[in-house]
C-alpha cells in the first residue's frame, strides 16, 4: 500500500518575498497569513535577528491543491540552468494555432510582471514557450 506525500517546490534565491510574489501573480497563489502573533509580515520580520530576517517566504495554492512553494535566500546567485522547473499549463486540451494563441497570450501577461521570454518550441502541433522569472529562474508556459 503506497501513502500519499505532501510536497513543497522549494527555490534557492536571493529575494524570497519578492519572486514568491511574482510567483502569487503566475499561480493565482496567494501569501499565508503571518505567523500568530504578529499582524503583518513585516512586524515577523522585525522579530527575526537582522541576518534572518527576509530569509524565507511561502505562498500556496488557495485550493489547496498545488503544492506550496518555498522561497530560501542563499548566498550564491544562480549560474547554470535549473535541474527542475516549473510547466506552467494553460494549452491543456489545446492544439496547432489554438494552443500557440494561449501560451502567447499568458506570456503576453507575465512579460509585464517581470518574466522573460527566452524561445519559442513549436513543431505545428505541440508548443512550449520557454520563459525566465525575475531571478532568471527557467519555466515553460506549455
Amino acid at each position: 500500500m503506497s501513502s500519499i506525500k505532501q510536497f513543497q517546490v522549494t527555490f534557492d534565491c536571493a529575494e524570497p518575498e519578492r519572486l514568491a510574489r511574482f510567483w502569487c501573480e503566475v499561480l493565482g497563489y496567494v501569501v499565508p497569513p503571518p505567523p500568530e502573533g504578529f499582524a503583518t509580515w513585516d512586524d515577523f520580520n522585525r522579530s527575526q535577528a537582522p541576518e534572518e530576517r527576509g530569509s524565507w517566504f511561502a505562498c500556496s495554492d488557495p485550493s489547496g491543491v498545488g503544492p506550496r512553494l518555498f522561497f530560501q535566500r542563499v548566498p550564491e546567485g544562480k549560474v547554470v540552468k535549473n535541474r527542475v522547473h516549473l510547466d506552467v499549463r494553460v494549452g491543456t486540451g489545446l492544439v496547432g494555432e489554438e494552443r500557440l494563441a494561449a501560451l502567447e497570450a499568458e506570456c503576453s501577461r507575465l512579460v509585464p510582471l517581470g518574466a522573460v521570454r527566452v524561445r519559442l518550441l513549436y513543431d505545428g502541433n505541440d508548443s512550449c514557450i520557454v520563459m525566465q522569472d525575475i531571478e532568471g529562474n527557467e519555466f515553460c508556459i506549455d
